[in-house]
């Protein structure tokens, strides 16, 4: 979905290459639906939607401590899966009782959580990534056709030494980048990228979201390639925890609509910020590729690009290029869940995308969305622990250095999926109100805290090597 941004006193969300009307019906029914069945009896499991799982996840997680081994949404059978560490009769049926699915696996999120931080420690090189996989309860890590020789080595013998069953590799047939170039397109410094969402400062000025990379590469942008300059960057972070920056108009009587520009006049309101979860169904808007959907694959991602590391991600497989950095995903409900910030392939090959969780963003740089409902999410993050966990949105509380891999855990805490209640945020939004939108910041990395990968070492190493994530 790209976005439409019109100076003066029309500016919409950033739009980009025209994508007609047939193209938005296709993806956009695609919007999963929060229904809540009625359960014959106490043990049965309830058909939820993903906000309601996260909401579920955050009180049921914390209860059930070294026996928690990550959860995920079903989004096939609108059911909250919950992982149990080995075989545990109490509390399979304590996770029935609340509804939800027990799953027996062999790792804990904490157990899983340190093998991440090991992987920051030993192998934090340029063309590689890692995140929680709830679903094989596993650390997947992912690195892309740059990593060979001694540096494939080096991961190899790091995964290896977590022990059997902790992590797997995958390899990736693109190159880690960001997704820098030139949903509407908007120019500076000779770089193009894609405008996410329309934001309220917290003066009241009007501005809008994007890639952190972008703002470092340019502080001023364009609506047009050498055009006059209608915003200015305040705030930019990347590399580090996160891949945002904060644009503020440079014309205060700017309309700033909270919506994404979809192509051929079409529009999708955004009312709300909300946290990713893993299954969730999610589309992504930008200047270069337009639209394209996909599911969320992981939280509370690392991803290890030529420039330097960055945490805290969402991961997706959703497609982007070059020119799509900074552009927004979201749902077909009106939730903004991220911003587009690298990852390998293209539209025609497919590969692995990385967002930044706009909840995360949002709090970092003191803005709101919409009617501001999940905005703050982020900001509890750092604390309740864990994507997992009390997750609330999955990445929700990942940015700022909750993002670390090791800290809150992405299993932990909330949810991948289900703290996913991001893209359901909204859907829910009448029975579950604001509250799965806010709460839901719970987070993912929430307790993160840990920016383990983040992992220093890893950012001089190697940069400059042909390793390292694509930016968009």
């Amino acid at each position: 979905m790209s976005h439409r941004r019109i100076t003066k006193r029309k500016a919409v969300l950033a739009g980009a290459g025209a994508v007609g009307i047939a193209a938005a019906a296709v993806l956009l029914p695609q919007a999963y639906a929060g229904q809540e069945g009625a359960r014959s009896d106490a043990s049965a499991p309830r058909k939820m939607s993903a906000a309601s799982a996260a909401d579920l996840l955050q009180q049921l997680g914390k209860q059930l401590g070294e026996s928690y081994g990550g959860a995920y949404y079903d989004a096939g059978k609108q059911q909250l899966v919950v992982n149990v560490v080995g075989d545990n009769n109490a509390i399979d049926i304590q996770v029935k009782k609340a509804g939800a699915v027990p799953r027996s696996v062999d790792n804990s999120a904490s157990e899983l959580n340190t093998a991440k931080s090991t992987l920051a420690r030993r192998a934090t090189v340029p063309g590689t990534s890692w995140a929680v996989d709830p679903r094989n309860n596993q650390v997947l890590v992912t690195a892309d056709r740059t990593v060979t020789g001694e540096r494939w080595d080096r991961l190899e013998a790091a995964v290896k030494d977590l022990g059997p069953g902790m992590a797997r590799i995958q390899k990736s047939e693109g190159e880690f980048k960001t997704f820098l170039e030139g949903g509407d397109a908007i120019f500076g410094g000779g770089a193009r990228c894609s405008l996410g969402f329309n934001v309220t400062t917290q003066d009241g000025s009007p501005g809008f979201l994007t890639a952190g990379h972008c703002g470092v590469a340019a502080e001023q942008w364009s609506q047009e390639a050498g055009g006059a300059p209608i915003g200015t960057v305040q705030e930019a972070v990347f590399p580090g925890a996160g891949d945002f920056a904060l644009v503020t108009y440079d014309d205060p009587a700017t309309e700033a609509p909270s919506e994404v520009d979809t192509g051929d006049g079409q529009t999708v309101a955004i009312a709300r910020a909300a946290d990713a979860a893993v299954g969730q169904d999610v589309i992504r808007m930008g200047s270069t590729t337009g639209l394209s959907d996909g599911q969320v694959t992981g939280l509370d991602a690392t991803v290890n690009y030529p420039e330097g590391t960055v945490t805290g991600l969402v991961q997706t497989n959703v497609c982007a290029e070059p020119g799509d950095s900074g552009g927004a995903l979201f749902t077909a409900d009106g939730s903004a869940i991220g911003l587009t910030s690298g990852g390998s392939g293209d539209c025609t090959a497919g590969g692995e995308t990385f967002f930044q969780p706009v909840t995360t963003a949002l709090a970092a740089v003191g803005a709101q969305i919409g009617d501001g409902a999940g905005d703050g999410a982020g900001d509890d993050n750092g604390a309740n622990g864990a994507q997992e966990n009390g997750g609330a949105g999955a990445d929700a509380g990942a940015g700022d250095g909750a993002g670390a891999e090791d800290g809150g855990a992405e299993d932990g805490g909330g949810a991948e999926d289900n703290g996913g209640a991001q893209a359901d945020a909204g859907a829910d939004a009448g029975a579950n109100a604001g509250a799965d939108a806010g709460d839901q910041g719970g987070a993912d990395d929430a307790g993160a805290g840990g920016a383990d990968e983040a992992g220093g070492d890893a950012q001089g190493e190697g940069a400059g090597e042909d390793g390292g994530g694509q930016h968009n």
